[in-house]
C-alpha cells in the first residue's frame, strides 16, 4: 500500500495502531490475485512466512472446515453503486494446518467494482475474536443446554415435548413425560454442600440416561428434577420404562468426588397426547403424579389418571381462592374480638382479634371456616396480612385496647410480614404494650435460629409472644426458655372435656406446673364450664378463653 512518502508514512501508522489493538489492514486486488497488508500479519495469524497470505487463493487454504461458506462467496455479495460494499464476516482459519489451533476471524471492510460489474478490489480489517467468539459459543448453549449436567434446559426440553405432542397428534402415535425428582434432595445439599447436590444430579442423570433408548430425550426440569421425554410410549410401557429407570438408582450407591450416597428417586409419568394435549397439560399434570408418587413414599412412580374428582376439586380451589381475593380487594374483612379473662377475678385482660369474612349475601364467614382454605391455597399471609393492618388501626384509634393476633407458620417464616409489624409499630411506641403476637408450635420448631429473631424483634418493640394451640406440637419446654416466650395458650381440644378425661388432666397439670416453674403465662382455650375453671385454678392457670367468659364478637368491647 505505497504511494508517496507522507501517505506511507500515515500507512504505517495506522498499521501501527492496528498492531497495538490486535488488528490488521489489508487490499486484495482481484485482478491478479495480490493480498498486500498493512500491519504484523505474521504475528497476528502466527505464521513464518507470508507465501501462505500473499494471494488470495493461497489464504483460503487456510480456512478450517468449520466455516460454512467459503470467504469469498461470504465476502462478495451485492452491488456496488459507486460507494462499494460494506461487508462483516467470521470464519475460521487454520495457520499451522489441521492438527493447530484454531483462529476465529472478524474480517470487516467494503469491496469495490471500479465502475465495472464485477469485484475489482477489496479493503479491510482483520481481528482474531477467539474470546469472544467462545463467548458467544458458550450463549449458544447455554440458550439451549444446562450447564450443570449437560442435558436440554427447561425451555428446550418444553420445546421438544412441545413438537413431540404435536407429531404424536398427527401421526397418531403416543408418547410419555416423565418427571423424575431426588427423594430428600435438600438433605444431600445439607450434608454435602450445594455443589456436591449438583454431582449427584448429573451422576443420576447419567445413570437414567444409560437406560433411554435411542430417540428418547432428557433435560433439566428444574433444581433437581429431570424431564424425560419417551418416543413410541404408550401408558403401559411407561410404567415400565420408569421401573428402569427407579432400578438404576435403587440398585446401586451414587459416588461423587464428595462421598458416596445413596439415594433414590420418585417419578411421575402422563402420556401424551392421550392424557396431556399441550405442554400446560403435560406439565401441570405429571407435576400432579409427581406429588402423588412423593406422597406414597420414597422411591416410586405414578402415572396420571384422569380423574373427574380431582378435576372438580381443582375448579373449586380456582373458585375459592378467586372469592377469598376478592374478599381481600373489596375490603371485606372484619375483626371479632374474645376475651381473655384472669381466672380468679374474671376481669378482661386482653382480647383476641379474630378473623372474620363479611360474605356478599351478609352472611359473615369465620375464621375455622376461612383460615384452613387459606393455607391450603396458599393465601395465609395475604390475609395476615389484612388483618395486621387492621389490628394496628383499631390499637391507634383505641387507647384502651389490648389485643392478640395470630400469624400462620408461612407468614412467620417470611420477611415481609415481621417487617411492616416493625416498621409500624415503631412509629407508635405506645401500640407495642398493647399487642400479643400468637404463633404455632409448627411456627416455633420450624427454624429455632430465625424464631428466635422474630421474637426478639417482637420484644424490642415492646410487644408480647404467645404460643397458641401449645400441647398439640412438639415445642420442648427448653426450646421456650431459650425462645423467651411469654405465654402459652393450652390447646383447646385438651380443655373441652378436662373433667371426664384423666389423662387430659395429668397432661395440663404437668404442663402448667413446667410453665409456672419457666416463669411463662398460662392461657387455657375452649373454657365452657365451672368445673373446668375450678380444675384449672387449681393447678394455677392465669387466664381462660372460651364460651364461658365470653364469645367472639363483632361489635368492638370499647365501642
Amino acid at each position: 500500500m505505497v504511494s508517496g512518502p507522507d501517505q506511507t508514512e500515515r500507512q504505517d501508522d495506522t498499521a501501527a495502531i492496528l498492531s497495538t489493538i490486535g488488528e490488521v489492514a489489508y487490499r486484495w486486488m482481484l485482478e491478479g490475485d495480490r493480498l498486500e497488508w498493512g500491519g504484523d500479519a505474521l504475528a497476528l495469524l502466527g505464521l513464518d512466512s507470508t507465501d501462505s497470505i500473499a494471494t488470495g487463493q493461497a489464504f483460503a487454504q487456510l480456512l478450517d472446515d468449520a466455516s460454512p461458506l467459503s470467504r469469498d462467496e461470504s465476502l462478495l455479495v451485492g452491488t456496488d453503486n459507486g460507494d462499494g460494499v460494506a461487508y462483516q464476516i467470521e470464519y475460521a482459519l487454520r495457520p499451522a494446518g489441521p492438527r493447530g489451533p484454531t483462529l476465529w476471524i472478524e474480517d470487516t471492510g467494503r469491496w469495490y467494482a471500479d465502475g465495472g460489474e464485477a469485484a475489482r478490489r477489496a479493503e479491510g480489517v482483520l481481528r482474531v475474536i477467539n474470546e469472544r467468539h467462545a463467548r458467544e459459543q458458550r450463549l449458544a448453549f447455554l440458550s439451549r443446554y444446562d450447564d450443570v449436567t449437560g442435558l436440554y434446559n427447561r425451555s428446550a426440553l418444553l420445546d421438544i415435548l412441545d413438537q413431540t405432542i404435536t407429531d404424536a397428534r398427527e401421526q397418531r402415535s403416543s408418547a410419555a413425560f416423565l418427571l423424575v425428582a431426588i427423594d430428600d434432595f435438600r438433605l444431600i445439599n445439607d450434608a454435602y454442600g450445594y455443589r456436591a447436590g449438583d454431582r449427584v444430579l448429573a451422576a443420576v442423570a447419567r445413570r437414567i440416561r444409560g437406560r433411554l433408548r435411542d430417540g428418547d430425550i432428557m433435560g433439566r426440569f428444574s433444581g433437581h428434577k429431570l424431564g424425560l421425554v419417551l418416543m413410541a410410549c404408550d401408558e403401559n410401557e411407561m410404567a415400565f420404562a420408569a421401573e428402569r429407570f427407579l432400578a438404576a438408582i435403587r440398585d446401586d450407591v451414587v459416588a461423587t468426588a464428595d462421598g458416596t450416597v445413596s439415594i433414590t428417586i420418585s417419578i411421575g409419568g402422563v402420556a401424551v397426547p392421550r392424557d396431556a394435549g399441550n405442554r400446560e397439560e403435560a406439565m401441570e399434570r405429571v407435576q400432579e403424579s409427581l406429588g402423588r408418587a412423593r406422597n406414597a413414599g420414597r422411591g416410586r412412580f405414578v402415572g396420571y389418571t384422569p380423574s373427574p374428582e380431582r378435576e372438580a376439586e381443582r375448579q373449586s380451589n380456582i373458585a375459592l381462592s378467586q372469592q377469598l381475593i376478592g374478599a381481600l380487594s373489596e375490603q371485606r374483612l372484619r375483626l371479632a374480638f374474645q376475651p381473655v379473662v384472669d381466672i380468679r377475678t374474671r376481669e378482661t385482660v386482653f382480647h383476641e382479634a379474630l378473623l372474620r369474612l363479611a360474605q356478599p349475601d351478609g352472611s359473615i364467614a369465620s375464621a375455622g371456616q376461612i383460615v384452613p382454605l387459606a393455607e391450603r391455597l396458599g393465601l395465609s399471609r395475604l390475609f395476615d396480612l389484612a388483618v395486621l393492618d387492621r389490628v394496628l388501626d383499631t390499637l391507634a384509634r383505641h387507647p384502651e385496647a389490648r389485643l392478640s393476633l395470630n400469624v400462620a407458620p408461612e407468614t412467620a417464616a417470611g420477611a415481609d410480614w415481621l417487617a411492616k409489624f416493625a416498621r409500624i409499630v415503631g412509629q407508635r411506641p405506645d401500640i407495642g404494650s398493647r399487642i400479643i403476637v400468637e404463633i404455632t408450635e409448627t411456627s416455633a420448631i420450624r427454624n429455632l435460629d430465625e424464631t428466635a429473631y422474630f421474637v426478639s424483634t417482637v420484644h424490642d418493640l415492646g410487644a408480647r409472644l404467645a404460643i397458641d394451640d401449645f400441647g398439640a406440637g412438639f415445642t420442648s419446654f427448653r426450646n421456650l426458655r431459650a425462645l423467651r416466650i411469654d405465654m402459652v395458650k393450652i390447646d383447646g381440644s385438651f380443655i373441652a372435656t378436662l373433667p371426664a378425661s384423666p389423662d387430659d388432666q395429668v397432661f395440663v397439670r404437668r404442663l402448667v406446673e413446667l410453665a409456672q416453674d419457666l416463669g411463662i403465662e398460662t392461657v387455657a382455650e375452649w373454657v365452657q364450664d365451672e368445673e373446668t375453671v375450678a380444675l384449672l385454678a387449681g393447678w394455677g392457670v392465669d387466664r381462660i378463653q372460651g364460651h364461658l367468659s365470653g364469645a367472639a364478637s363483632l361489635t368492638p368491647p370499647w365501642a
